[in-house]
């Protein structure tokens, strides 16, 4: 894949609140592995190689399985997430893909039954906040690296 553009460096001060919205999402109440979930599950559907790279290791780092890694695209036919993790996934799905249908009734009332008010927009936030990262890595070709 060809080097392109690098946004940190030609828009700097746009990275640097891409940045801040980062250490927002890092600051939350959100687990570390709900975090992960999250950002694996959008970049999945986004495509975007360098975020499910970055954010695989990430979750396997704080404990996460290989097996709930491997299944996540799939996650609605196993009972390996609580239910937490897969409202927050539903919400993942449904915001992510925004123009279909968006954040249906039916998710944002099963969130509203786990979830405080402040905990949901935290969850927002990071599913906003992943699928930015995901439409700068993936049309920049930020490079993966390879590790042994």
């Amino acid at each position: 894949m060809s080097n392109r553009i690098n946004i940190a460096h030609e828009a700097p001060e746009a990275y640097k609140a891409m940045m801040g919205l980062s250490k927002f999402v890092e600051a939350t109440q959100i687990p570390h592995l709900q975090r992960e979930l999250i950002k694996i599950r959008a970049s999945q559907m986004n495509g975007c190689a360098f975020c499910i790279d970055m954010h695989t290791k990430d979750a396997r780092k704080y404990g996460e399985t290989e097996q709930r890694i491997y299944l996540l695209n799939a996650w609605r036919e196993t009972d390996l997430y609580t239910e937490e993790e897969r409202c927050i996934l539903a919400m993942t799905e449904e915001i992510t893909l925004v123009s279909e249908r968006g954040l249906t009734e039916e998710t944002y009332t099963w969130a509203t039954r786990l979830f405080e008010a402040t905990y949901i927009a935290q969850i927002i936030m990071t599913i906003v906040t992943i699928n930015a990262w995901n439409r700068i890595a993936a049309p920049t070709h930020l490079p993966i690296l390879h590790t042994a």
